[in-house]
């Protein structure tokens, strides 16, 4: 595992961080997959996060979801304002495995 650097993590994350990287996305994953149902988790995490690229600026780390992160969605069926719950509650969740795993606050 090379050092934190915030200064170069956005160009050289998949390079330098790619194991911690999927490391925190599996411990939110479990950490969700426990407490939500499973099938909405896996479906975000499958259809969703696959596409979604982590950041950090400013002292803190982003998601970034790839566009109509809803319409994504295929083979479950579920209320728009179910899934956004879920899915902010699951970034939520993975900034946070990001900062322990980066040892960042």
């Amino acid at each position: 595992m090379a050092a934190f650097d915030p200064e170069t993590f956005n160009e050289e994350k998949y390079v330098e961080h790619f194991v911690e990287l999927q490391e925190a996305y599996k411990r939110a994953f479990d950490t969700m997959n426990s407490r939500f149902d499973k099938t909405l988790v896996h479906a975000i995490d499958q259809q969703v996060l696959n596409e979604s690229e982590p950041f950090y600026d400013d002292g803190a780390f982003r998601i970034e979801l790839p566009e109509n992160p809803y319409d994504r969605l295929m083979g479950v069926e579920v209320e728009r304002e179910r899934f956004e719950t879920v899915l902010d509650r699951y970034v939520e969740e993975l900034r946070a495995e990001l900062r322990r795993k980066f040892d960042v606050e």
